[in-house]
């Protein structure tokens, strides 16, 4: 596995653990609010962490960490992903995978072999403006509905998420999202926030209002909808 980078404690990533966070580098879109632009675009240039100087870090930390989040980029790019969970789950960590959900076959492996005990599927828009969100105009979104159908299914636990950016998003496209997604069992409404590596400038924070009106169009959509990343 090629490892990009390393957070060494997150108490928020992998709800109801204390995890690390390895990020990988590359990925299928160019949604231009990425806040991870060089691991998307510059993943050759990014440091790389051995992957056995990264498991003598979990052997170290067995007792006092109990998750490995797997983010990226995008994780499910990496032909090795799976055999890295497993190796995870072998020194008894328990593995969140967050995903953009292109690759179905990829997820469908994982989550039936049990190598996830969680996965964080990001919804980039609505379905009619899925490509223009995510980067890629014409972009099938096949896979995508293919990925929620596998979660859906409720083999794993999982959770939908869109970061909400005032100049892409308006709360109809969350109408339609809420249809698509009827019954799913949690969906984060997140805040953009400028990380200082966005793949395109020009994007801000929605406001309060516009928040709290996609959660309240969401709530006849979902079991639970809530925010995070808002003060």
């Amino acid at each position: 596995m090629v490892i990009n980078g390393l957070q060494k404690l997150t108490l928020l990533d992998f709800p109801g653990r204390t995890a690390c966070t390895v990020f990988t580098g590359g990925c299928n879109f160019r949604c231009p609010f990425c806040h991870n632009a060089s691991l998307v675009l510059r993943a050759e240039e990014q440091p790389f962490m051995p992957e056995e100087d990264f498991f003598a870090f979990l052997k170290k930390r067995q007792g006092l960490l109990d998750g490995v989040c797997i983010t990226g980029g995008e994780p499910t790019l990496r032909p090795d992903l799976p055999d890295f969970m497993r190796k995870i789950k072998y020194l008894g960590y328990s593995v969140k995978l967050d995903t953009n959900g292109y690759r179905p076959e990829i997820l469908e492996k994982i989550i039936s072999e049990g190598l996830a005990d969680y996965v964080a599927m990001d919804i980039k828009s609505s379905p009619s403006r899925y490509g223009i969100v995510a980067g890629i105009p014409d972009l099938d979104i096949g896979p995508i509905r293919q990925s929620v159908s596998e979660l859906m299914e409720c083999r794993v636990p999982f959770e939908f998420r869109t970061t909400v950016v005032d100049e892409l998003h308006e709360p109809e496209d969350f109408e339609e999202i809420g249809r698509w997604l009827k019954g799913a069992p949690q969906y984060f409404v997140q805040c953009f926030k400028d990380s200082g590596d966005i793949i395109s400038d020009g994007f801000s924070a929605p406001g309060r209002w516009k928040l709290d009106k996609i959660v309240e169009i969401l709530d006849r959509y979902v079991f639970s909808v809530q925010l995070r990343g808002v003060d």
